[in-house]
């Protein structure tokens, strides 16, 4: 796992150089060429803008571009406005920012704001976002599919009981089951671990399909979006809380065995860790899942600005950023099941530091 770490690491160092250097190569070769009309109507390689816009929400699935025409699959935008009142309608109505409807357009940032007659911003008007965006459509089809495939599993066992042998999806969840109950639950909770299986496991399936489904090109990188990592870190911290005991606030606010000067220290350093724990889930989950996007899309881009500089470049270098990016595709299937487990074990972890006192009593 360390050796995992170090290796992204070095790749996103490396090939983030990489794409600063040649980038600025480009825009100097296109600068001493073009002249300043020439370049507002030349298309322009912006790596950066490109991989934010792989990396960030929007209200379409854009999966590709033939021939000038985008193929993508629309969204429902649902706007509020107190001025306005409700407005709904297919994203394609933007035109993918280049058209104006119904006093709304669709910025470069894929922020909707509200317009003027003439095509300005109107300040006056504030606008409250609640459309189906790509992650909130992909959270809901990963959250179906993830019951559909449960209560399946469920009603067989229920059917056939625990001494038939299993079929189907049951030889894929039987097992991670009983690790996550053996490697995460029974070490950390102890007798209690029956009382928080459902959650863990919950958690545990829900962020790994996102992983999976964030990795098929043309989809969303839910788990790479700090809001989502910020409701499932909210949502294990209310968990944390509500397993509290009197002796783990007895902890927090006089530590026993210390001098009183360092109990003066040790207590706001406690205190903030109580709310330091679920932080870390929420950026460790959130950043390992951008960094390998981001990685990702990097090798692919290399092809267009080798090709911006030199056609030959360009061909002669597809070969060597195809198989990196497939190479760092198979990394990203590992780290897809390394993060789920990570996030879990850590909550049963947190949750068993929570409930100290209780599970050394158990193990006694």
């Amino acid at each position: 796992m360390m050796i995992e770490k170090h290796l992204k690491s070095l790749l996103v160092a490396a090939f983030s150089l990489l794409i600063i250097t040649f980038c600025n190569s480009v825009s100097a070769q296109e600068k001493s060429q073009n002249t300043p009309t020439e370049e507002k109507t030349t298309g322009e390689l912006k790596p950066s803008e490109l991989i934010m816009e792989h990396i960030m929400d929007n209200h379409e699935f854009h999966f590709a571009e033939v021939n000038g025409v985008d193929v993508a699959i629309p969204l429902p935008v649902i706007l509020y406005s107190p001025q306005r009142g409700f407005s709904t309608f297919i994203s394609s109505k933007f035109e993918h920012g280049k058209a104006i409807y119904q006093d709304y357009k669709l910025n470069e940032k894929g922020v909707i704001e509200a317009v003027k007659a003439d095509g300005t911003i109107d300040e006056t008007v504030k606008v409250y976002d609640l459309s189906m965006t790509r992650n909130v459509v992909q959270m809901l089809l990963s959250l179906t599919l993830l019951v559909v495939l449960a209560i399946g599993v469920a009603n067989k066992y229920k059917k056939n009981g625990a001494n038939v042998a299993p079929t189907g999806f049951q030889n894929a969840f039987e097992p991670v089951v009983t690790f996550i109950r053996d490697e995460v639950g029974k070490p950390n909770l102890g007798k209690k671990y029956e009382k928080y299986m459902p959650y863990l496991l919950t958690v545990f399936f829900f962020i790994l399909i996102n992983n999976i489904i964030g990795l098929i090109p043309g989809t969303a990188n839910v788990t790479g979006n700090i809001a989502f990592t910020l409701v499932l870190a909210v949502i294990s911290f209310f968990v944390i809380l509500f397993s509290t005991n009197a002796h783990f606030w007895m902890h927090i606010f006089w530590p026993p065995g210390v001098p009183f000067l360092v109990k003066l220290i040790l207590i706001p350093v406690e205190l903030l860790g109580v709310f330091i724990k679920p932080a870390a889930l929420m950026i460790r989950l959130f950043a390992n899942m951008v960094a390998g996007h981001i990685v990702i899309t990097c090798f692919v881009l290399l092809i267009f600005i080798f090709g911006a500089m030199s056609q030959t470049a360009g061909w002669g270098f597809s070969p060597v950023s195809i198989l990196f990016t497939v190479f760092i595709y198979f990394i990203e299937i590992l780290v897809a099941f390394i993060q789920a487990f990570i996030f879990t074990n850590l909550t049963a972890v947190f949750i068993g530091q929570a409930m100290e006192g209780a599970h050394e009593e158990a193990h006694h």
